[in-house]
């Protein structure tokens, strides 16, 4: 992450997902900041363009997690 900035909510996002994999529905009900789903999409869209996470698919459920 040299010279990357975060917002706020990036940095929300990413703690969330410090030590364990989720759903995008799980992080919104892990975050009160966010009251949105679309939100947690373009910040998961975001933080995935720029290499800090990754994605998998289990059981139709699609999880997130950091690299």
């Amino acid at each position: 992450m040299n010279n990357i900035k975060l917002t706020n909510n990036q940095i929300t996002v990413l703690k969330v997902l410090e030590n364990q994999h989720l759903t995008s529905f799980q992080i919104l009900k892990k975050i009160d900041s966010i009251s949105l789903i679309l939100v947690v999409y373009s910040i998961i869209d975001e933080l995935k363009g720029m290499g800090i996470l990754k994605s998998y698919t289990k059981k139709k459920n699609k999880f997130h997690y950091t690299c």
